[in-house]
């Protein structure tokens, strides 16, 4: 489906002032050190939202016939709380396990090893979109939330399954069997800066410019003053005001959660309607408390864009374990923006993630009532039924060929649109649930 751009250049600087903008994070830094020799050397060079990229290397000790290993040694590294690993290639699946193990800073103790969900391109922008084909995209794990870090271990073991046997034979005919330029991402999600202060009576009235910054975190604001003042850290809820249309929830902004706006590309992309809903998991573990929920958000959303080369945020919108509901992709949160969250569906739907794993742990009934709430409220807007059926066009992907017309639920799992685990047995087995809430807010 053809995307429609909405520039967020065009803005004044009367506007900028009035709205608070925090400093843009200092520039992702990348290196491939050598191990340091103590932890205090490290804590010095702490860089509060950055990313440290690390290339992996084989690990000698694994000889197995037809396996291969790689990875890094325990090593000393700079603050982080989120990790995943990703190559060169985002065609290229990676068959086998990534496990890490990590140092907590304030404990100084070592994590067992913990294992990241390696199917992650199905969360990924539709084949042949310009999102997709910037040249700047990777393959990639999922992230996992570790909590304040400075330590790491990493082993990446290919695995020979009747699933991964051809793709095997394919990537050892070229060399290896695990994708090339594979790397460690280590992000630090940095914090949400306070509002700059007022100009002193030397510095008189503020009448520069406003920086490419600035301009882009009015504009993601810009967008929603219809449901909140200019700056707004929060969309307070709502009761139902037309018919079939669920109460708006509280919607935590953009601006709320401390999105670095200077990230993502400038322009937003819509498309033409929401006619469904996609519910995820996050893949990130359930090892966070509902206070680090929004540092949780900025590590994705510095994943996604610095180093699996995303545009923005993939998921439209996040709900965290408390069910309490974030803004994703900039755009609007009553508007259409086209997100990159289920592959081969991604136009003229939404994709929700909750935050966590949930393959075997139940996802919390305020989560689960969250995503209830937020799909009556903005399937509404678009005349949505949350029980229903809707037919949308695949992009492409590996359960429906490009251009067919696929009959779905109006709230659907992902693996309703793409073969995959997502979004976890537990919270799959609660989407009846959520359908039948949803139609209930909506007053059907």
């Amino acid at each position: 489906m053809r995307g429609f751009l909405a520039s967020s250049i065009g803005v004044t600087c009367a506007v900028a002032l009035a709205l608070p903008l925090a400093p843009p994070a200092a520039a992702a830094a990348t290196s491939a050190a050598e191990p340091t020799t103590g932890r205090t050397a490290r804590s010095e060079a702490h860089v509060p939202g950055s990313t440290q990229s690390l290339r992996l290397a084989p690990l000698t000790h694994n000889r197995a016939p037809g396996a291969a290993e790689q990875g890094l040694p325990r090593r000393d590294v700079r603050h982080f709380s989120l990790v995943g690993v990703v190559w060169d290639n985002p065609e290229t699946d990676l068959h086998g396990h990534v496990q890490v193990r990590t140092r907590a800073t304030a404990t100084g103790a070592w994590s067992g090893w913990q294992e990241l969900e390696t199917h992650n391109a199905d969360h990924a922008a539709d084949p042949g979109t310009p999102e997709s084909t910037s040249g700047r995209v990777r393959g990639a794990t999922a992230p996992l939330w570790v909590g304040e870090s400075d330590g790491v271990e990493v082993r990446v073991t290919a695995e020979r399954t009747p699933e991964a046997t051809e793709a095997l034979k394919a990537a050892e005919a070229a060399g290896s069997p695990l994708p090339t330029g594979m790397r460690l991402e280590l992000v630090d999600p940095g914090q949400s800066a306070p509002p700059p202060a007022a100009p002193g009576p030397e510095e008189g009235p503020r009448t520069t410019a406003v920086t490419a910054e600035s301009a882009k975190a009015v504009a993601a604001s810009a967008v929603n003053t219809g449901l909140a003042p200019l700056g707004a850290t929060e969309i307070p809820a709502r009761q139902r005001a037309k018919p079939y249309v669920g109460p708006r929830p509280g919607i935590t902004t953009r601006r709320g959660w401390g999105a670095d706006e200077s990230l993502r590309e400038r322009k937003f992309v819509y498309t033409k309607k929401v006619k469904a809903a996609f519910v995820h998991h996050s893949a990130t573990g359930n090892n966070y408390t509902c206070k680090q929920a929004p540092s949780v958000i900025r590590g994705i959303y510095r994943y996604h864009v610095n180093s699996m080369g995303w545009r923005d945020l993939g998921y439209n919108f996040l709900v965290d374990k408390c069910g309490k509901i974030y803004e994703g992709r900039a755009g609007g949160v009553s508007k259409a923006v086209l997100g990159a969250h289920t592959l081969g569906f991604n136009s003229n739907s939404m994709g929700i993630a909750v935050l966590g794993t949930y393959s075997s742990k139940k996802p919390s009934s305020a989560a689960v009532k969250a995503v209830a709430r937020l799909t009556a409220w903005k399937l509404g807007l678009n005349g949505m039924n949350p029980r229903g059926k809707t037919y949308l066009k695949s992009g492409g992907g590996n359960l429906y060929r490009k251009g067919k017309n696929v009959r779905l639920n109006v709230i659907s799992g992902h693996r309703d649109g793409f073969a995959t685990s997502c979004p976890g047995k537990k919270l799959y087995g609660k989407l009846g649930t959520t359908r039948s809430t949803a139609a209930k807010y909506q007053g059907r």
